[in-house]
């Protein structure tokens, strides 16, 4: 969406240009170059190179892998959590939430990509006294987790193929996949069904289900998932809650 190109604006001071920057990568949602951005933003070639070369040095944007182009830097992420953890007094989500938990009966999370891992920015615990604890803020790997491969089955080919050339395939229990080209045939199968499980791959006796949450415009924001220990629910049952997971996606979708 171009942003108000009025003369004011493009006029700007340098910390609102910087402002704008961000806001043009956070509201396309994938990794540009800096003449991507200015083709929204119209500013001289240099003042755009010098911004983002900034933003870069103080954390704000991140490299790519394809050298090119900049994502959302560690900064830049911390501030995107913070703004979602302040949502968790977003009342309508949260009774989204709360209804897949009364529905599931098991805890839920709502969960954003951080670099090479996911994160937590929601959850609705389950009421049952046997539980497994991973917080709000909690830092999980992408190829171990539903709610990882879930966010790994909504990158475009070549995205993916970079991310296995880099990735370090951590073995976190027996069943983790740790050979590219298992991986590779998981998130292939993972995008033909719609949605991802884990089945005790990142801890001992767990398994979940994730299903992708898009925003309005149909990109990739989110996962939403649930766990539960295996004593309470196999995984073939887990799978019968599946309508449920995805009536809740939808209704999030409706409020992005």
């Amino acid at each position: 969406m171009p942003m108000d190109q009025s003369p004011d604006s493009i006029s700007s001071a340098p910390s609102l240009r910087n402002l704008q920057i961000l806001q043009v990568i956070a509201l396309e949602a994938r990794p540009m170059t800096p003449t991507e951005i200015n083709a929204v933003l119209g500013l001289p070639k240099p003042t755009i190179h010098r911004l983002v070369a900034n933003l870069e040095q103080e954390g704000y944007l991140s490299r790519h892998l394809d050298g090119r182009s900049y994502l959302p830097g560690p900064k830049l992420r911390e501030m995107m959590l913070g703004v979602m953890r302040a949502g968790h007094h977003h009342l309508p989500r949260r009774e989204v939430l709360m209804r897949l938990n009364e529905s599931v009966g098991e805890t839920c999370n709502l969960s954003i990509p951080d670099g090479d891992a996911m994160i937590y920015v929601d959850r609705v615990e389950t009421h049952w006294p046997l539980r497994i604890a991973l917080k709000v803020g909690s830092r999980v790997p992408l190829h171990a987790t539903s709610a990882g491969k879930a966010a790994l089955a909504q990158m475009g080919a070549a995205e993916f193929e970079r991310f296995l050339s880099k990735a370090r395939l951590h073995a976190h229990t027996e069943r983790t996949i740790t050979d590219p080209a298992a991986l590779r045939s998981e998130i292939a199968a993972i995008r033909t069904r719609g949605y991802s499980t884990d089945s005790e791959e990142f801890v001992p006796g767990m398994i979940a289900v994730a299903v992708p949450v898009l925003d309005r415009a149909g990109l990739f924001c989110a996962t939403l998932s649930f766990h539960a220990p295996v004593q309470r629910l196999s995984l073939e049952d887990g799978l019968k809650h599946l309508p449920a997971l995805r009536q809740a996606a939808s209704e999030l979708t409706g409020l992005t």
